[in-house]
């Protein structure tokens, strides 16, 4: 700086960049899981012969998301950004080069249908010795995530890896670490409402550490030259940290005007908003200890996460449902009001067991499904999508996204009812579809999808589509292991082949003719509500290693 007195030129800038910075990505080293098979198991269940074959291919791109750190990350931490892990990871690609939280629940979903046991179990391990360090799992694997984390899925991994594997000396070792964790979503998420007299207690998002998001810098500043003093930068600085936390940055779902979800990402309300899926994760996360104290025998701690599990299911209920609309709703603090809008995970209590005995009977499920109906979810032809709010942000409107598609299918499937069993399947054949479209036009799996056009990507926020894709491929694969007796490929040329009717709410042929053509319009349209914030807020990358001075 003394040098350019302080004024130094663009020229200058990108010149120290690249005299004392190494390129991205130098931090690991070319790692082939030793685990992986060509043919796993599960590929015998596809019928479909074309489907089978892109499910072979998909269990080819674990070899190359793979990552290994390397030793001298370990010994020389303060040169790099990267979380050191002991053990190799699968990490969702594109510019995301390290582990990210809560899509690696997905991703290690995939490795086990591929038969990768070691790997998944040093991705847990990975896991565990990250809440040893920090009392949590940071956002993703860069130092500058490790003020929040992300939905709390690894204990229904760990379930998921026990449950297939039978490793129970695992389980026993891991237990207190996974309590651990749970401990931290207690103690720094929850806060109590009152309803009816009765106090409740339940989560929500929450960063409380200062300044700007130190991957997104320029782009946090920027948007904060809105507010006019310090303490209303740093309040809007803390939501985009906890709308990031929640894995939906950004969205709707988190504006709070004038008690609507309208507005922009200055109105970002997140830890003002109780998040019905995080809230049912957490539930699941109780009664899943519950479940892992009772098989090691320890009936003390047992009981006591079946209370909590109970706690969590009585507030979920009370403050979440909402009989007369027919599904959970999040719920907004600052105003006292249910937030009446369409998000998938309107529907996610089902997904994790999170109602009510009561509740699981015909006319419950009934309402859930009219409630989907009404919302026309399968009129879209490229999945269902994020929300029905045309934002520009990346988690709304058109964009589908594959966590979403699995949380509707496995909620529809977890009632047991045949109309809503029947409708999971549908969602599960459009987007096995719509991905498979995509895959043979481009030879790409990609993070997100466009609802409107079948084998369309998505777009708006903070970055360009990305390509891999880790979640993609495990939520693709399992649905093919879920209904590879059903699945075909269908019309995915000229868009989704017709259904019968079950009673949902489906395209009539005309109805798909001129859906059809909007799709083609409609994305312009979109694409115009988004440019801003896809142009203004483009996301910086800090994944780079210092060299010596």
């Amino acid at each position: 700086m003394n040098i350019t007195s302080e004024k130094p030129t663009q020229h200058q800038v990108k010149t120290f960049i690249e005299e004392m910075f190494e390129p991205a990505g130098t931090e690991f080293e070319e790692w082939e899981p030793p685990d992986w098979l060509p043919n796993p198991p599960f590929l015998r269940n596809i019928q479909d012969l074309q489907l089978r074959e892109w499910g072979r291919q998909l269990n080819n791109q674990w070899k190359f998301l793979g990552r290994n750190i390397k030793e001298d990350v370990r010994v020389k931490p303060d040169q790099y950004s990267l979380i050191y892990v002991p053990y190799p990871v699968i990490v969702p690609g594109g510019r995301f080069r390290e582990f990210y939280y809560w899509d690696s629940y997905w991703i290690v979903g995939g490795l086990l249908y591929s038969e990768m046991h070691h790997t998944v179990k040093g991705m847990l391990l990975n896991f565990l010795s990250i809440v040893d360090k920090y009392g949590f799992i940071p956002n993703g694997g860069r130092i500058y995530y490790s003020t929040r984390s992300q939905p709390p899925l690894l204990i229904p991994m760990v379930k998921s890896y026990v449950d297939k594997v039978k490793d129970y000396t695992f389980l026993k070792e891991s237990i207190n670490t996974m309590e651990k964790e749970f401990q931290y979503w207690m103690n720094v998420h929850s806060v109590n409402i009152e309803k009816n007299g009765k106090t409740y207690r339940l989560a929500r998002y929450f960063d409380a550490s200062s300044g700007p998001r130190p991957e997104s810098y320029k782009e946090d500043f920027q948007s904060a030259r809105l507010f006019k003093t310090d303490a209303e930068k740093e309040d809007f600085y803390s939501e985009l940290k906890a709308a990031t936390e929640s894995g939906w940055d950004f969205s709707s779902r988190w504006f709070v005007l004038n008690a609507t979800n309208k507005g922009n990402i200055t109105n970002l309300k997140t830890k003002h908003i109780i998040p019905v899926d995080l809230n049912a994760i957490l539930y699941w996360n109780a009664d899943i200890l519950a479940e892992f104290f009772t098989r090691l025998g320890n009936t003390k701690k047992a009981l006591l996460y079946k209370n909590i599990a109970k706690e969590w299911l009585d507030a979920v209920t009370e403050i979440l449902w909402h009989d007369e609309v027919g599904a959970w709703l999040d719920y907004d603090i600052m105003n006292g009001v249910k937030r009446d809008y369409f998000y998938p995970t309107n529907i996610s209590p089902l997904w994790t067991g999170c109602f009510v005995s009561k509740a699981k009977n015909n006319s419950t499920i009934g309402k859930v499904v009219k409630y989907l109906e009404k919302h026309q979810i399968m009129v879209n032809l490229g999945g269902v999508p994020a929300s029905l709010e045309h934002t520009g942000e990346q988690w709304d409107y058109p964009n589908a996204w594959a966590p979403l598609q699995y949380i509707m299918v496995h909620s529809l499937e977890a009632t047991g009812d045949e109309t809503a069993k029947e409708l999971a399947f549908q969602i599960a054949e459009k987007w096995v579809r719509s991905n498979y479209k995509a895959y043979n036009e481009t030879n790409a799996m990609y993070e997100k999808y466009d609802a409107t056009v079948p084998g369309g990507h998505g777009g708006g926020g903070e970055y360009t589509v990305q390509l891999g894709f880790g979640w993609t491929n495990g939520v693709v694969m399992a649905f093919l292991d879920m209904y590879g007796d059903r699945l075909t490929v269908g019309d995915t040329l000229g868009g989704i082949a017709p259904q019968a009717s079950t009673g949902c709410i489906l395209p009539s042929s005309m109805t798909t003719i001129i859906l059809s053509v909007a799709a083609l319009l409609l994305p312009l349209f979109i694409g115009c509500l988004g440019v801003v914030a896809f142009n203004s807020r483009k996301q910086y990358i800090l994944g780079v290693k210092f060299r010596k001075l």
